[in-house]
This record gives structure tokens, C-alpha cells and sequence, in this order.
């Protein structure tokens, strides 16, 4: 390999070298210096008169200055986290369970509106529907979340029953249901569940009187769920 050393690449090399170096050490010198002048800040006595410069990177100006730049870097910064997490759970539900991406975003989306967990959401919704917007059960039941119009209609008035075949629709009102039934059970998925399958009368008459009201339903979609079924 050739020898550069002198050449005029190699003083280029070096020139862009030091200007790297160079503001690498101004970016160093001015976080220090605004943690400085915070630590100064904090230590000053309340009724001392506060020591500001007037110049340079110590002025109050500069100082006021970076710690927006600060502020508005965490919040960036929070943004594109957020944004990072949602991309990836959409990847892995929609992997996981064969369906498209859209879907995927629409379930998470929905879920988070009524603060179910995704994944409790997601094995709802495969075993209610298989994924099929277009879904109806013997019964009436229609969508994703295999809503009756009638209790749909309960969580939002003047819903229709062809509206419930809107993704978007469907998941709002069948989460909000299920999160109105974890209320009502005091936090109990499994009678959640339950009663989102039997109706909350069926749940309720079996418990008063002293039989358990399980048909399976809850197994199957509970099983191997290591959750609390809500987020918060």
C-alpha cells in the first residue's frame, strides 16, 4: 500500500481530523459548561444575588438556550421511542398471527384507546373471528370482536350493525365492552371473558349459585397469557 504520510491527502486527512476533534471538544466544553451553571444554580443561597456572565457560553441567554435544545431533545427523543415500540409490535403480532400489517395496527391501536393489553386483545380476537372483519356467527354476531348490534349499541349509541364491520369501529367498541366487564369483575379476566362469551347475567346467576361458570372460553383464550388484561 502506498505511503500517504505528507502527501496532500494525507494532510486533507489530517486537517479533517482536527476539525472533527475540535468541535467534538466545543460540544464537550458546552454540556460542561451548562451543567456548571446548573450545579452553580442550585447551590446558590435563596437570597443571594445570582452571579451570571454576561458573555459567552455562561451567559443566562446560552444557558436558557440549551436547556430548551435539552427539553425538546427528550421530547424527540420520547417520540421516536414510542414510534419504534408501536413499529415493532405490529411487526410481531402481525408475523405471529398471519395477518396484515394494517390489521395488526388497528388491533394495537384500539386496545391501547381502552386499555387492554395487546396480547389479551389479539387472542381475542382470533378466537371470536380468525381475523375476518366480515365474521357472523349463528347468533348476529358480526366483525372482529363478534359484537351483538344490541350491546354494541350500549357502549355507543346509534351504532349500526353494518358499521360494525368497519376494523376500526368494531375493535373500539368490542375493547371497551371487555374493559367495562374487567371493571365490573374487580380485575377477574377469567370471569371477564366469561361474560363477554355467555352474557353477564348467565356469569352472574352461575356464581350465585355457587357453579362455576366456565364453558372453556376463557381457557382457550387464556392459555399460556401471563397478563393482568389491562395496561395500567
Amino acid at each position: 500500500m502506498r505511503n500517504l504520510r505528507g502527501t496532500y491527502v494525507h494532510r486533507g486527512d489530517a486537517a479533517r481530523r482536527r476539525r472533527r476533534i475540535t468541535r467534538t471538544l466545543f460540544a464537550a466544553g458546552a454540556i460542561a459548561a451548562y451543567y456548571f451553571v446548573i450545579a452553580g444554580r442550585k447551590t446558590t443561597p435563596a437570597n443571594a444575588e445570582p452571579v451570571v456572565a454576561e458573555s459567552g457560553l455562561f451567559s443566562l441567554g446560552h444557558t436558557r438556550e440549551l436547556r430548551n435544545q435539552l427539553a425538546s431533545t427528550k421530547g424527540e427523543l420520547s417520540l421516536l421511542k414510542a414510534q419504534y415500540e408501536r413499529a415493532s409490535k405490529i411487526i410481531q403480532y402481525s408475523t405471529q398471527y398471519g395477518i396484515p400489517a394494517g390489521l395488526a395496527s388497528n388491533v394495537i391501536d384500539a386496545s391501547f384507546r381502552e386499555d387492554i393489553d395487546p396480547e389479551l386483545a389479539f387472542r381475542l380476537v382470533r378466537l371470536e373471528s380468525d381475523f375476518n372483519t366480515h365474521a357472523i356467527s349463528k347468533v348476529g354476531a358480526v366483525g372482529l370482536t363478534q359484537l351483538m348490534p344490541s350491546t354494541a349499541r350500549q357502549y355507543q349509541k346509534g351504532v349500526t350493525r353494518d358499521q360494525l364491520f368497519n376494523a376500526e369501529t368494531n375493535l373500539r367498541v368490542g375493547f371497551r365492552y371487555l374493559r367495562t366487564l374487567i371493571d365490573l369483575y374487580k380485575g377477574n379476566v377469567r370471569l371477564a371473558l366469561l361474560a363477554y362469551n355467555r352474557g353477564e347475567d348467565a356469569v352472574s346467576a352461575d356464581l350465585h349459585a355457587g357453579v362455576n361458570p366456565g364453558n372453556g372460553y376463557d381457557k382457550d383464550v387464556l392459555r399460556g397469557y401471563k397478563g393482568k388484561g389491562t395496561i395500567n
